[in-house]
């Protein structure tokens, strides 16, 4: 097997695993975005009263 055919098949590998956890963690990535727009994306960076 020469080295590109074996960089091309790792960065297979890697990617595979990257879009897999990508799927696995969806679900609390939206739960995330929700509470920040609920609570306010700026939410830390309102002037002190």
């Amino acid at each position: 097997m020469t080295a590109k055919r074996m960089l091309v098949a790792e960065a297979v590998v890697v990617g595979g695993l990257a879009l897999a956890l990508l799927v696995k963690e969806m679900p609390g990535i939206v739960r995330e975005v929700r509470i920040w727009r609920m609570v306010g994306l700026r939410a830390g960076s309102r002037h002190p009263r």
